[in-house]
């Protein structure tokens, strides 16, 4: 981690923390849409099929991710998957 990410004491200041956050969410929107758009299901299969955890972007160190788990914005869905807290969606 650099030192830009980290302030007073090698706590994750919080712009990285929500530059994290807007880079996850446009992660899981981004893979929400490829998973839609796949060729070959059914004709009559239901709408959207739903992506709830995916891998974090990988240009923010893990610690990012536990801290934003910590706080509550995140959870760890096990498998290095994290997944958006239903309070936080959009």
């Amino acid at each position: 981690m650099t030192e830009q990410q980290q302030g007073e004491g090698g706590n994750i200041t919080p712009e990285v923390l929500k530059s994290a956050m807007k880079a996850f969410k446009k992660r899981l929107k981004l893979t929400a849409l490829d998973a839609d758009s796949r060729l070959g299901r059914g004709a009559l299969s239901g709408g959207a099929m739903g992506v709830f955890a995916i891998q974090p972007p990988s240009q923010f160190p893990r610690e990012v991710w536990q801290e934003l788990c910590r706080l509550g914005r995140l959870r760890d869905s096990g498998h290095g998957l994290y997944e958006l807290v239903k309070g936080d969606l959009g």
